[in-house]
């Protein structure tokens, strides 16, 4: 019976060691930056920005395509960006005159300017979306949509690649901050700024 439950612990074990298949010779051998103790993954060979290879639950090892997870990754960075300067603004920004602007509540703010506001928000962005659907699948830059304002035109690739990775890095932390924000103001209902439990 001793015998049985230690085969069994030790089966049970080795179903969280992480998987060698599919693995380079190189990537076992390079250890991620990001948590030193994971080899790379071998999709995340660094030529993406902010590519740190940080993979422990295997995802680029089943996405058959990187660039189309970039730009959804980028794509859902950006609109956390915009949603938590929206938040931070209704809570404590001036509003509009009317009953419609009046909340401070974000969540409540989405229903009270009406059908035909939202309506209309979600038209803009059908139409970004299908200026650039054929992108997500093609060789392109990954969150190029050539809205650069022509920022980007006399910089070195170098200068280029630091300002992509800059995103990105931006992207991830609105995407944690909108997590947090949600949790504060639609569970807690208390305000973005409201420390007090």
């Amino acid at each position: 019976m001793k015998s049985f439950l230690v085969s069994s612990l030790v089966a049970s074990a080795a179903a969280f060691a992480p998987s060698q298949v599919g693995r380079s010779s190189v990537a076992l051998n390079e250890m991620s930056r990001s948590i030193p103790f994971l080899t790379v993954p071998e999709k995340l060979d660094g030529s993406l920005p902010g590519d740190m290879g940080f993979d422990p639950m295997g995802l680029s090892d089943i996405q058959t395509d990187l660039n189309y997870a970039r730009w959804a990754e980028l794509k859902h960075g950006r609109i956390c960006m915009l949603a938590v300067v929206g938040m931070v603004w209704q809570e404590y920004g001036p509003h509009l005159p009317g009953d419609a602007y009046a909340t401070r509540d974000p969540w409540e703010a989405i229903s009270s300017v009406g059908f035909a506001s939202n309506m209309q928000t979600l038209l803009a962005i059908g139409v970004v979306e299908l200026a650039n659907w054929n992108k997500y699948y093609g060789d392109g830059t990954p969150g190029d949509i050539g809205w650069d304002g022509g920022q980007l035109k006399n910089m070195d690739a170098a200068a280029v690649k630091k300002r992509m990775e800059s995103e990105v890095v931006h992207c991830r932390l609105a995407m944690i901050a909108f997590i947090g924000a949600t949790h504060q103001t639609f569970l807690l209902h208390k305000g973005l700024l409201d420390f007090s439990y």
